[in-house]
């Protein structure tokens, strides 16, 4: 053997310790992947069903906004008409009133006229 084969087995030696201990750190690190997809995978288990309630959760809350929506589309409507009805009865009652306000002033100031004065200087 010369000194260039026996150069060549000690590099090809070196080469496989380096090898082996490139290794090492390479089979761990497909562990923590293989840990990482476990845990990937658990979590898509776990979150599935939350997604499947919270989708029943606001169909159901739409199915409220829209029970919520028509009442307060018939209180709408009920006020309006209780304001007209007010408004209605305002005008009826409000123009005869008024003419017997002035029917009454009118005939308490008559009567005051007609009343002989007492000890009233002139």
């Amino acid at each position: 053997m010369s000194g260039g084969d026996i150069a060549g087995l000690i590099a090809a030696g070196v080469f496989l310790v380096l090898v082996a201990l490139l290794a090492v750190p390479i089979i761990k690190l497909g562990g923590v992947f293989d840990e990482l997809r476990r845990g990937i995978r658990e979590s898509v288990d776990e979150i599935t069903p939350t997604l499947a309630e919270t989708q029943v959760t606001l169909q159901e809350t739409n199915r409220q906004l829209a029970k919520v929506d028509s009442i307060t589309t018939n209180v709408h409507e009920v006020t309006e008409n209780v304001n007209s009805l007010v408004a209605l009865t305002a005008a009826t009652v409000g123009g005869p009133l008024i003419k017997l306000a002035g029917f009454s002033a009118a005939a308490v100031a008559g009567f005051r006229a007609l009343r002989p004065t007492r000890g009233k200087r002139r």
